[in-house]
């Protein structure tokens, strides 16, 4: 099982989950020509793709769906939420799943997580492949109970760094944006995420993601401080994902984990 990302932040999303011949990739906030030229990065076209899933309809993660599921008549998987969304437009396969039910694509397992965030049923996922899990955590303001208790025990985790609290309040966002990146509903910030990290079981970890960093409201060296304060890993294990490339190629096998 291996997962990587063509991009990650404000101008665009996506995620790639793959085992064996099944190809998830979670969110498209590209054009199609741009996804296609990240994809090829990657290794891989479009026809490899098995399924598009989204985690709700804000442009960076669901603008490049539509067209990239016509093109290629790639199966879209989304809460009831946020398949009402006008922009999503017409899909040739679309399936609304249960954002409290698990799903199977293929060869791997699809749990969708209900998470705070300003959309109308916004989910985020835990991926298994009954070996392998990996944790996708992004575009939320909180943490709930539920969700600490969903990504225990994963392999691989994107977590969501997207500010620095002081950073944002003294930034260049106007005042009613500052308030909606920093509410319940809006973006994890680092101590959120080291929080999180607190949280959960780590023993399992391999690959520690930050990802949706902000470019105005944070810095690489303080997101990946707070994933090495909670882990007491070395800075060296934490990938960083950004809006040009993603991440490459992450493998997930029976080798020791990241955390000391």
């Amino acid at each position: 099982m291996q997962f990587c990302s063509v991009g990650s932040g404000s101008k665009g999303n996506g995620t790639l989950i793959q085992k064996g011949k099944t190809c998830i990739l979670i969110d498209n906030g590209f054009t199609l020509k741009e996804f296609e030229n990240r994809l090829a990065q990657k290794g891989l076209t479009p026809l490899n793709l098995s399924a598009i899933l989204i985690t709700h309809e804000h442009s960076d993660h669901i603008k490049g769906v539509g067209p990239l599921a016509r093109k290629y008549r790639i199966p879209v998987y989304c809460s009831h939420g946020t398949a009402q969304h006008e922009g999503l437009g017409s899909i040739p396969s679309l399936q609304i799943f249960d954002s409290h039910s698990d799903l199977t694509i293929g060869e791997l397992s699809v749990t969708p997580v209900v998470v705070p965030h300003d959309a109308r049923e916004p989910t985020q996922f835990v991926v298994s492949s009954g070996e392998f899990k990996v944790g996708i955590l992004t575009d939320l303001g909180s943490l709930t109970p539920h969700i600490v208790e969903t990504y225990q025990e994963c392999h691989g985790l994107l977590i969501e760094t997207n500010h620095d609290v002081a950073m944002l309040r003294k930034g260049p966002y106007p005042p009613k944006l500052k308030v909606r990146v920093e509410g319940n509903l809006g973006h994890l910030n680092n101590e959120q995420a080291y929080d999180f990290l607190m949280r959960i079981k780590q023993t399992q970890l391999q690959y520690v993601v930050a990802t949706h960093i902000s470019e105005q409201n944070n810095q690489k060296d303080l997101a990946i401080q707070s994933i090495v304060r909670a882990l007491n890993c070395d800075p060296e294990f934490v990938i960083m994902a950004s809006q040009e490339a993603g991440f490459e190629w992450c493998e997930l096998t029976h080798k020791s984990q990241v955390v000391a």
